[in-house]
């Protein structure tokens, strides 16, 4: 990448193009942002953002736009959100969220709407939620979680609702997960994970389970891993990953698998992969990445390749790898 950044975002647009925004750089909060050309293999600046956040989300939106959300800059909680077009490649901003969160969920809902839960602002962890509506660019509140959390994962379902899972308040643990129906705009709870988890990834499998894999409960980080089946609202364990993980990525490959990457346990920063086969419910170790990282992001390109950008590890990197 043209700049070094951790705990920033990626999203894959419609073009085939990577998005990058924000994160951090030597304490300095980011307002660039920069594409990946899968076809070139060159990285090129875009429009800034109107704002520096880090710990936002980034959500692609069906028509094509990225909406961005919420975050953290030089002591202050944003509250801001702004839209990226592809096709001028400039940042306008839209109706500002009714709370300022950071460390907080968005999930673009099958109505395009997008749901963000949870987060964090100014000494109070949040368990409120509210939609943005693309067509007016509007924010509206909607039924509160039940848990207070961050630090938490979202999925959005095959049937259309959205799972919420774990996550962190006040030195609490989480191994709750809840339910958001968009029909009634309620939460319901579920059955609880095997592990209370914060900073675990998600990944919904192309059967429709969700495979939940590491993070920390507090006094260990993890390497287990569970399945919630919809079907039935259970968790089931399932094969644990080789190495213990927290803050790693996890992507669902074209071939159904998913692949996990970096992450650390305590001090030490991971270059070690693995993937795990549904069919089987194990774990095999694969090449590891050239570099150590965690705070990293991936996306999964329209060939079915793996970008692998920036990251920590002593310092924030530039670096960036295919799987």
């Amino acid at each position: 990448m043209i700049y070094r950044r951790y705990y920033h975002t990626a999203s894959v647009l419609t073009n085939g193009k990577v998005l990058v925004t924000g994160g951090i750089y030597n304490s300095s909060y980011l307002n660039s942002a920069e594409l990946y050309d899968p076809l070139t293999g060159v990285w090129t600046t875009t429009g800034n953002m109107n704002s520096a956040r880090t710990e936002h989300t980034a959500s692609a939106l069906t028509n094509g736009k990225v909406l961005v959300t919420g975050g953290f800059d030089s002591g202050s909680y944003l509250n801001s959100a702004e839209l990226y077009d592809p096709l001028t490649g400039i940042w306008t901003t839209t109706g500002n969220m009714t709370i300022s969160r950071y460390l907080h969920t968005a999930s673009v809902l099958t109505s395009g709407k997008v749901l963000v839960t949870g987060g964090y602002n100014i000494g109070y962890f949040s368990r409120s939620a509210e939609l943005y509506d693309p067509f007016t660019g509007t924010w509206t509140m909607t039924g509160s979680m039940n848990d207070t959390r961050y630090k938490h994962r979202a999925s959005l379902l095959t049937n259309g609702k959205v799972l919420v899972t774990g996550g962190w308040m006040a030195g609490i643990y989480y191994n709750s997960a809840e339910l958001y129906d968009p029909l009634t705009g309620l939460w319901t709870t579920t059955g609880n994970m095997n592990s209370a988890r914060d900073d675990h990834t998600v990944s919904v499998l192309t059967n429709g389970k969700v495979l939940v894999t590491g993070g920390s409960n507090g006094s260990s980080y993890l390497n287990s891993a569970e399945l919630y089946d919809p079907l039935t609202g259970l968790w089931t364990t399932t094969g644990s990953m080789n190495n213990a993980r927290y803050l790693h990525t996890a992507s669902v490959l074209t071939n159904g698998k998913v692949l996990v990457t970096g992450g650390m346990i305590s001090s030490i920063y991971q270059t070690s992969a693995e993937l795990y086969d549904p069919l089987t419910g194990l774990w095999t170790t694969t090449s590891s990445m050239n570099n150590a990282r965690h705070w990293h992001t991936v996306s999964i390109l329209t060939n079915g390749d793996v970008l692998v950008t920036g990251g920590y590890v002593s310092s924030a990197l530039n670096s960036c790898e295919l799987y």
